[in-house]
């Protein structure tokens, strides 16, 4: 008859419990361990420490909050945990579910027969981690996309007037003469890189001026026909995803090659990789093209729901009103399925109804 030897789980309570040590403070000691133990079990799966550490942040505010340790932890202390989230904390649905989504995969750690936390917690405490995630008190992923409703693109006319605006900046501090030329110059490009390529805020601060490159289809656009997108928005606990972006808007392309070759060279730094650079040096930060688009919103009078996201939005809505394929509107922007391009489509009255009058076309013809 051949054993098989049992080899104990990483995360396990036998790997992480001394056996035979009389700790000062057990209870702590054996908290200590089971978030050592749930590092060990999501390290064994490939995720990366910035994705834990953030995880672990959290567990330790959820203890905090019930100030009781896992082992006595109920579905009634995330109910009240949850409702503080929403009328306190004034999250937005999708980030209470992403907390107690965090919850549910440490106690379902702890509850799992197979790492040993329950046998190791009764013996100590006379008490055992329970489940304390359920359907009834949790909230469902209903729907792709749960921002907030008011969000909303740029209508065309706002658009000009906000591009116009930025760059009016640039303008008048060339003819004061007065610092921040630079800048303004660098801001009125990039808000129109985020709409020309339909990106988002982090994503533009990341890129290098070597991330344009030619594609062989659209000549005319020279090295700037394509944008190697290396940041783009990750899954959880994985790696930033890729994409190239082809270049469609030809006075988009035609301002940052102006920039690239006239602008940014002004700078300074030429051995920074940085597409967007500070007078300093540094890399603009996604923070710092928050303010000054704010700026701008507010100076012209625009609504607050307009945010740098919604040059992204406007791109797309752009692009379908214009009669673009879907499809490849759907890769540009680096969606994965149809529904959450959906979401970013805010198509105007004209439009609709030209759409309606094309759709109800061939009824009235056959009637």
């Amino acid at each position: 008859m051949v054993h098989q030897r049992k080899v104990a789980l990483a995360g396990s309570a036998q790997l992480e419990l001394v056996s035979g040590v009389v700790q000062l403070r057990p209870e702590d000691a054996m908290f200590d361990a089971m978030l050592r133990g749930w590092r060990a079990q999501q390290k064994s799966r490939g995720l990366k420490d910035d994705t834990i550490d953030p995880r672990e942040r959290l567990i330790r505010r959820f203890l905090d909050f019930t100030n009781e340790y896992p082992w006595r932890w109920t579905p009634a202390h995330l109910d009240e945990w949850s409702a503080s989230l929403t009328s306190e904390g004034h999250l937005a649905p999708s980030t209470v579910r992403s907390y107690q989504g965090i919850v549910r995969l440490f106690t379902e750690l702890l509850i799992d027969a197979r790492y040993g936390w329950v046998p190791a917690c009764e013996e100590a405490f006379g008490t055992f981690p329970v489940a304390i995630c359920h359907e009834w008190n949790t909230l469902p992923h209903l729907q792709d996309y749960e921002g907030d409703p008011e969000a909303r693109p740029f209508t065309r006319e706002e658009l000009q007037l906000f591009l116009d605006y930025a760059d009016d900046q640039v303008d008048r501090a060339v003819r004061a003469k007065r610092k921040g030329a630079l800048a303004a110059y660098r801001d009125a490009t990039l808000f129109k890189v985020i709409y020309g390529w339909g990106l988002r805020r982090t994503e533009t601060s990341k890129l290098d001026v070597v991330d344009f490159g030619r594609n062989p289809q659209a000549r005319q656009f020279g090295r700037y026909g394509t944008l190697n997108v290396r940041y783009g928005k990750a899954k959880k606990g994985q790696p930033p995803r890729r994409r190239n972006v082809l270049s469609v808007m030809d006075w988009a392309v035609e301002a940052v090659a102006d920039y690239v070759e006239n602008v940014r060279p002004r700078f300074g730094f030429p051995d920074h990789p940085a597409l967007w650079i500070t007078e300093r040096g540094g890399r603009l930060q996604p923070g710092s093209i928050n303010d000054r688009f704010e700026a701008y919103r507010d100076a012209l009078g625009l609504t607050k729901e307009l945010t740098p996201h919604s040059l992204r939005h406007s791109y797309v809505t752009h692009l379908t009103e214009d009669g673009v394929d879907r499809r490849f509107i759907q890769q540009q922007v680096g969606h994965e399925c149809d529904s959450s391009l959906a979401i970013y489509t805010h198509v105007s009255d004209d439009f609709m109804n030209t759409s309606l009058h094309k759709a109800l076309a061939p009824a009235f013809a056959e009637a």
